[in-house]
């Protein structure tokens, strides 16, 4: 969706208001010296700065390594090529913030001034986060420049520079947007926000790509998400039968763990697809992956991987005594649409590996195209407790009591005993050490917890949009590598997914029989298991993915980009582009 609800009210609500400030002068003489003289003026143009967000399948349409599509990103194929453009590699937005900013000094109330400028400089510093997070070092510019400027055609100012620019920003934005929540406008509490997930990523990055400082960085994502956990008043939504699921299907974005969200509503055209996403048959049939669906713990806090046979169990079988975050994502036996009275199966048909997603789905009325109202969560709480947790835990200085007030909240709605710090370290889970279903870039020091945080991780934050970035900071490439897999089938015949004595699919070979399951399946051609006639449905065999490293970990500077300057901006490691500087 392209616009945010809260900017079209407020577009609507200051349109009206404000006409008589703005009917001072003709709208076609307006300059900067006539404009930005009050706060509305200032809300006004800093508005558009929200169109940065993103929209809704960029939130609830992420892939990566965790769920499986009909078609897999170039990422993840390894396919990218160096472009002559790139959408990405755009300062538009960039020379409006610095626009405003040079001119905000209009403002004649200094408080509405402070507040527009604390929007524009956390604006001004998650474009400059989306940029190192995918080239690295770019050109910092602070000033909107005049077509005559030489800086135009400037090279890239070192990341770590851009990176001390942009916590100069979120200070800023953090002493000057004020203490109050607003669901749908950035606040003091968002700009903390950015500040944890900021500092967090570039600590990360900066310790497994082997540069330096990385220390200082996750030690100031600690302290901005420990001040956001002590005094913000936000919290981990725990109220209903269903708090995580709920969470992601309310209408209208829950306050109490949400910071930010990006908001719906039908009456105003603003809607997005995430009910025809999970539903249909022709939006790529997004599903989780097998080994991720295998790190939901048991309630007792145990390996669902420890447990013997694990891997043929069937769906019924290892839905038992999990995370209930496994049940409230995917659907289980006992799942019920909202607003419905019977139980909806896993469907094939719309789901490739069996694990059906359910997280933003709402009910069935709003599977038609494009018909889904419920607000999307940009930033929200458990986000900061878990960047907080894994912060400490990198610096080694995580603490069983650290944990007891940032991982075990979420345990806590979970259904899952609490992490304990000295046990995971004594013995850190094979599952996640696997090369092939773990991670591998994992230092001695606090092993065991460090793998345990990621895995909160993981489960908590699936499809969010921050998986793919997590890989990246990681430097756990490899694993877009790895073989897709999804539910287990012992051979032929019907199976019952969701255990409520109906056949929900049928797989056959040779002569299909008859069968009342909603869906039929022909083995070796409608559907593949890893052993032909058994195991594991399996995708994506039919090409081969490739991980490049160094290179793949940062995006290739588009060509028309570099051919303007002249080769002052350079090209990013690995990227053959062909041109001679």
């Amino acid at each position: 969706m392209k616009y945010q609800y809260i900017i079209i009210v407020l577009l609507t609500v200051i349109l009206s208001g404000c006409e008589s400030e703005l009917d001072r002068f003709p709208k076609d003489k307006l300059t900067p010296d006539t404009f930005f003289n009050t706060g509305g003026e200032c809300e006004l143009y800093t508005n558009d700065f929200y169109t940065m967000f993103p929209g809704g399948s960029d939130i609830y349409g992420e892939g990566a390594d965790i769920i499986s599509k009909t078609s897999l990103s170039e990422e993840v194929m390894g396919t990218r090529i160096v472009p002559s453009t790139a959408s990405t590699w755009n300062w538009d937005k960039l020379r409006d913030i610095n626009f405003f900013l040079e001119h905000s000094v209009n403002c004649k109330d200094d408080d509405d001034r402070l507040k527009y400028e604390g929007v524009a400089r956390f604006f001004r510093a998650y474009f400059y986060f989306e940029k190192i997070k995918r080239y690295g070092d770019v050109p910092w510019l602070d000033k909107a420049l005049p077509s005559s400027s030489p800086d135009l055609y400037m090279g890239r100012t070192p990341r770590a520079e851009v990176v001390e620019h942009v916590m100069e920003d979120l200070d800023f934005a953090i002493k000057n947007l004020g203490n109050a929540k607003e669901l749908y406008r950035v606040s003091k509490w968002t700009a903390l926000a950015l500040k944890s997930r900021v500092c967090l990523f570039e600590g990360t990055f900066r310790k497994y790509h082997g540069q330096p400082d990385w220390k200082e960085m996750l030690n100031q994502c600690a302290a901005a998400s420990l001040e956001f956990m002590n005094s913000s008043g936000y919290s981990i939504q725990v109220a209903g039968t269903t708090p995580y699921q709920t969470l992601f299907s309310n209408l209208k974005a829950d306050a109490t763990e949400i910071i930010l969200a990006r908001a719906y509503n039908s009456d105003l055209g603003l809607r997005h697809d995430a009910n025809g996403y999970v539903t249909s048959m022709s939006m790529g049939r997004p599903g989780l992956l097998k080994d991720i669906a295998d790190m939901y713990l048991m309630t007792d806090g145990t390996p669902f991987t420890s447990k013997e046979g694990y891997q043929t169990m069937s769906l019924p079988e290892q839905s038992k005594n999990r995370d209930k975050r496994f049940s409230q994502t995917v659907r289980t036996p006992g799942y019920k649409r909202i607003g419905e009275t019977t139980f909806s199966a896993p469907n094939l048909a719309s789901c490739e590996t069996g694990y059906q997603p359910i997280k933003y789905l709402q009910a069935a009325k709003y599977d038609a195209y494009n018909a889904s109202t419920n607000d999307l969560p940009l930033f929200r709480a458990a986000e900061v407790y878990l960047n907080y947790a894994e912060a400490k835990a990198e610096c080694g200085t995580l603490t069983q009591d650290d944990i007891d007030k940032s991982i075990k909240p979420l345990r806590d709605r979970a259904g899952v005993a609490n992490l304990s710090l000295a046990k995971a370290n004594a013995s850190p889970d094979e599952y996640l050490l696997d090369p092939i279903t773990g991670y591998i870039n994992v230092g001695e020091e606090n092993k065991g917890v460090i793998l345990e945080i990621r895995r909160e991780r993981t489960l908590e934050l699936i499809m969010e949009g921050f998986r793919y970035w997590d890989i990246i900071r990681w430097h756990e490439g490899q694993r877009f590598e790895r073989t897709f897999l999804g539910l287990y089938f012992p051979g032929p015949g019907e199976y019952d997914l969701n255990d409520d004595g109906k056949p929900d699919v049928c797989l056959w070979k040779d002569s299909k029989p008859a069968t009342s399951a909603m869906n039929s399946y022909e083995l070796g051609k409608d559907i593949f298991l890893t052993d032909g006639t058994s195991g594991n449905i399996v995708l994506h065999t039919d090409y081969p993915r490739k991980w490049t490293s160094p290179r793949d970990y940062l995006y290739p500077v588009p060509t028309d980009d570099r051919i303007l300057t002249q080769g002052a901006i350079s090209q990013n490691p690995g990227w053959v582009d062909g041109l001679n500087f």
